[in-house]
């Protein structure tokens, strides 16, 4: 037998290794189909979805197939629309079919699928493929010519072949586990994750006859509060008609590469849950409009909480071109692609200095930073979570300008208790100590402790009395609850360090009073006051060992 009339057979079980149990879900097919009519050139998609029945209809007015196209294209895997070098479909757009087995996914979850399409001017062409029977087929081992397709039943169709002047439909029966989702999350995810109107504003999607738009984004637009676009995307979504929310002015973010995008942050980790889901939005890759590649941040991870609150789309159409890049499960980019290393890398180093960024707006606009970022130092960053805390009890006025005045005032108020409170737990915490230590070694105090215990002790009494209060205020109401710093460093006995640490008490005591009194410091009172306390902290830990 010659080597010339040997040739290759395909089993039909290779429909199985190529695709056909590769796809995740319910949307992952939606995906499919629309991609397949975005390819075709319509301008509207229909989904009908019928979860009583478990069935659902895909609808487009693209260019259709006649019978042979529908033979050697549809039914051929492997076929390729990009043969010959071609990139775009006839009215220009990028194909986003690649390697001709995307179909497959219509198989995926449906026991039974039925193809109806025609040309223009041309009459319905197509079959149904029932999974059993193809499953019986795999099991038999048989060749893909040794199975047919079930004959077109045009009668399934009714109602949806009115007006239907050419293009393709496609009918899913018994889902498998069923059509759990409902319409309105499918709305929400279809407006999220299928941009192709970014390419191409004549193509639209409806859901039981409801157009999907990014109204249905409502819900996460409104919890918005910063984004960040990069290389200057136009998208309607990151407008003021949907960022309606945002607490700081859209960021301008340039980066290497054909890449454009953006990252958005909310308030609340929760409210990236897509409403009454466990999905959550993430930082998505898109290619030609389409969703290549969930939550991206996974590859380039800062383990920081930030993460937590971020979304948004990158579109690289660049990873299009040349050679194939994508997974066969058509859901991920080849890890090791050189092109992809390049942008996740360069994408890293812009999402780094966003995080500084979301830091400061966050802390700015009264909520948590990023506890991580050791910019600001843990005392200043704590003074400024309990400031932010505290200040959310005090609504501001209605009327914009006493507002706005409002707004000013607490905005200066927060600078400065970033330093105050941080000082005010300071000294708490070093007066108090001291106290505890001269308690412990039952130390005496000096006649002049005890006279100006007594003094401030009086002076306290006539205040309460001219107020007609008969309330206790202070807990321990011995003397030394009365001195101050200055006056306790007097009382500590020879230590060895009692000189210095006396005289740095003294200094210390009229800016203490005034931080005390909710003062706003001097830069130069604020400088003194650390360098004194540290001296103070180290002769306190000093005398305690």
């Amino acid at each position: 037998m010659s080597s010339k009339e040997f040739t290759f057979e395909i089993s039909l079980s290779v429909l199985n290794h190529l695709g056909r149990n590769l796809y995740r879900n319910f949307v992952t097919v939606l995906g499919e189909a629309i991609s397949n009519s975005w390819d075709a050139d319509a301008e509207n998609v229909h989904i009908y979805i019928d979860r009583k029945k478990d069935s659902f209809f895909v609808k487009d007015d693209g260019i259709g197939m006649a019978p042979n196209d529908f033979q050697e294209k549809f039914l051929r895997i492997g076929y390729s629309k990009r043969r010959g070098g071609r990139v775009f479909s006839q009215r220009g757009r990028p194909y986003i079919g690649r390697k001709g087995i995307g179909k497959l996914a219509l198989l995926s979850c449906a026991e039974k699928i039925t193809v109806a399409t025609k040309i223009q001017n041309g009459r319905y062409t197509g079959g149904s493929i029932n999974n059993s029977g193809l499953d019986r087929a795999i099991e038999d081992d048989l060749k893909p010519r040794e199975y047919s397709l079930e004959e077109l039943q045009l009668d399934k169709f009714a109602g949806h072949r009115e007006g239907h002047e050419q293009g393709t439909i496609i009918y899913f029966e018994d889902i498998r586990g069923g059509i759990r989702n409902r319409l309105d999350y499918l709305k929400q995810v279809t407006a999220l994750y299928f941009r192709f109107p970014l390419h191409d504003d004549s193509f639209n999607i409806f859901i039981n006859n409801d157009k999907v738009t990014l109204d249905h984004l409502k819900s996460l637009s409104q919890k918005t509060s910063f984004l960040w676009n990069i290389n200057d995307l136009e998208d309607p979504f990151i407008t003021e008609k949907y960022l309606t929310n945002l607490k700081e002015p859209v960021q301008e973010v340039s980066m290497e590469g054909n890449v454009k995008g953006f990252v958005a942050s909310v308030e609340k980790p929760s409210n990236l849950k897509i409403r009454g889901f466990d999905e959550r939005v993430s930082v998505d890759l898109f290619v030609n409009g389409r969703l290549r590649e969930r939550d991206i941040l996974k590859h380039i991870p800062t383990s920081r909480l930030f993460e937590n609150y971020l979304y948004g789309q990158i579109h690289f159409d660049e990873l299009d071109k040349g050679k194939d890049r994508f997974t066969s499960s058509r859901e991920g980019i080849v890890a090791d692609d050189p092109e992809y290393k390049d942008f996740l890398e360069a994408f890293d180093r812009k999402i780094r200095k966003i995080m500084g960024e979301w830091d400061i707006f966050r802390l700015k606009n009264k909520q948590d930073g990023d506890p991580e970022n050791e910019r600001i130092s843990k005392e200043k960053r704590k003074s400024l979570e309990l400031f932010n805390l505290v200040s959310k009890k005090y609504t501001p006025p209605e009327d914009p300008e006493n507002k706005q005045k409002f707004d000013s005032w607490m905005n200066e108020l927060k600078e400065e208790s970033s330093f105050n409170l941080q000082s005010y737990a300071e000294c708490f915490i070093s007066e108090n100590l001291i106290r505890k230590y001269i308690s412990e070694k039952n130390l005496p105090l000096s006649e002049k402790a005890e006279r100006d215990a007594k003094r401030y002790k009086e002076g306290e009494k006539k205040k309460k009395h001219e107020q007609n209060m008969h309330i206790d205020i202070r807990k321990d109401t011995d003397n030394l609850g009365y001195l101050g710093m200055d006056r306790l460093a007097e009382e500590v006995g020879d230590s060895g360090v009692q000189i210095k640490f006396v005289k740095d008490a003294k200094e210390y005591a009229p800016i203490r009073n005034a931080l005390a009194h909710t003062a706003f410091l001097t830069d130069e009172a604020k400088r003194k006051l650390t360098s004194l306390y540290n001296n103070i902290r180290a002769g306190i830990l000093k005398l305690l060992s």
